[in-house]
């Protein structure tokens, strides 16, 4: 059976988006027959109650911590201009919805909520944004809206959080390479391009 990289990840997840970069790489040297599996972590859960300041400065301080490791850009408007909520869990569920439309879709919404949320200034923690998004990428709005709200959506999310847990992770952004008799971690947590590549090739030429 062919191994299958597993990228363990939330679209909200700011180290997520300093590993943008180191993943695109990882995509070009994959082989063709070794599939990318995106896995939706699931960071915060479901709340409509704003973020409290210790919280909002908690993920600020992330975000400068991304930032000087990894070089990746921030819009900082989405404090004044948004009203921020611990709540990842829509998001993850819109990359599902997305990709039950079609597969290619899957990391396309992934990507377009990142740059929406850390490049734009838009909350991806708020129906209409993602709802938004999913027609900027040409998927049909009425049914996007529909899935995003589905229990079937809701099952997969909870079936996606039952294999990250089986992966054994817990840090985002994280790469898991293998079949379900043999796996191997390639990436607990950020690590740059250097270092991830080197452990795939590692695993590919064993």
């Amino acid at each position: 059976m062919l191994p299958v990289l597993y990228y363990v990840a939330d679209p909200m997840c700011s180290w997520c988006w300093g590993f943008h970069p180191v993943l695109m790489k990882v995509v070009d040297a994959l082989p063709s027959d070794i599939k990318l599996r995106y896995v939706m972590g699931g960071l915060a859960k479901d709340s409509d109650d704003p973020m409290p300041a210790e919280t909002q400065e908690y993920v600020q301080i992330n975000w400068r911590q991304v930032m000087q490791e990894t070089g990746a850009e921030f819009n900082w408007e989405f404090w004044a201009n948004c009203q921020p909520r611990r709540s990842t869990y829509p998001a993850c569920r819109a990359v599902i919805a997305a990709g039950s439309q079609r597969e290619a879709s899957i990391p396309e919404m992934f990507h377009r909520i990142q740059r929406a949320y850390y490049q734009e200034a838009r909350n991806p923690s708020d129906s209409e944004t993602l709802i938004a998004l999913a027609e900027e990428i040409g998927l049909d709005k009425s049914r996007f809206e529909r899935d995003l709200r589905s229990p079937e959506i809701e099952d997969q999310l909870q079936e996606d959080f039952s294999l990250r847990r089986s992966l054994g992770v817990r840090e985002f952004p994280s790469l898991v390479i293998g079949n379900e008799s043999n796996r191997s971690c390639l990436v607990r947590g950020y690590a740059d391009s250097e270092t991830t590549l080197s452990r795939l090739e590692e695993y590919l030429n064993k």
